[in-house]
């Protein structure tokens, strides 16, 4: 979860199954949260989550502000088939504008 959350915080779209594609939007929307904190046990708390320095301060400096006026519901998940060799449902998680 760590890794795609990084994914997530990086590329603001990711692909990947329904239940993933949930649990991310439970986490990454945490994680918003914690960058509209911004205070410096919300970025350690990040930091001890996301492992990647520069995603920490995208997160505190790009994502959090463009999220500044929002109560939440930072992500979305949208289905979109499914996978070809196991038949597996696939959903797109990608940040609102």
């Amino acid at each position: 979860m760590r890794n795609m959350a990084t994914s997530i915080i990086k590329y603001e779209k990711i692909r990947t199954t329904d239940s993933k594609a949930k649990e991310l939007k439970r986490v990454a929307d945490k994680l918003v949260t914690l960058g509209k904190r911004g205070d410096l046990h919300a970025r350690r708390q990040a930091a001890s989550f996301v492992r990647d320095r520069a995603m920490v301060g995208k997160l505190f400096d790009e994502l959090s502000v463009r999220f500044r006026d929002r109560e939440g519901g930072y992500t979305r998940v949208i289905k979109v088939g499914c996978r070809v060799g196991d038949n597996a449902p696939i959903s797109i998680v990608e940040f609102l504008q």
